[in-house]
């Protein structure tokens, strides 16, 4: 079982840019995607090996991670055709 921090935007940072990429990290964007509107974050980190940016997505149980949530919510926010929507073809 993962402890709060470990499921925290913190605790991933630290997880994914650490030791060296987490001391100088700072928030680039952040808001809601498109899909779902659930939240995401970009972290930038620089390191003396250059800069590292990582989106995160904020999951249904309160969880960060640096892929989005569910892919059955990615599949429903997009139409198909099957949906009784047209193809616009130009």
């Amino acid at each position: 079982m993962k402890t709060p921090i470990e499921d925290s935007l913190r605790g991933q940072v630290e997880k994914w840019l650490a030791p060296e990429w987490a001391a100088a990290v700072r928030v680039t964007a952040f808001g809601r995607t498109r899909f779902d509107g659930g939240r995401y974050v970009c972290v930038e980190a620089l390191s003396r090996s250059g800069v590292r940016a990582l989106y995160f997505f904020r999951h249904g149980d309160g969880s960060w991670r640096v892929y989005p949530g569910s892919a059955r919510n990615r599949r429903r926010a997009i139409p198909s055709p099957a949906d009784g929507q047209r193809e616009h073809r130009r």
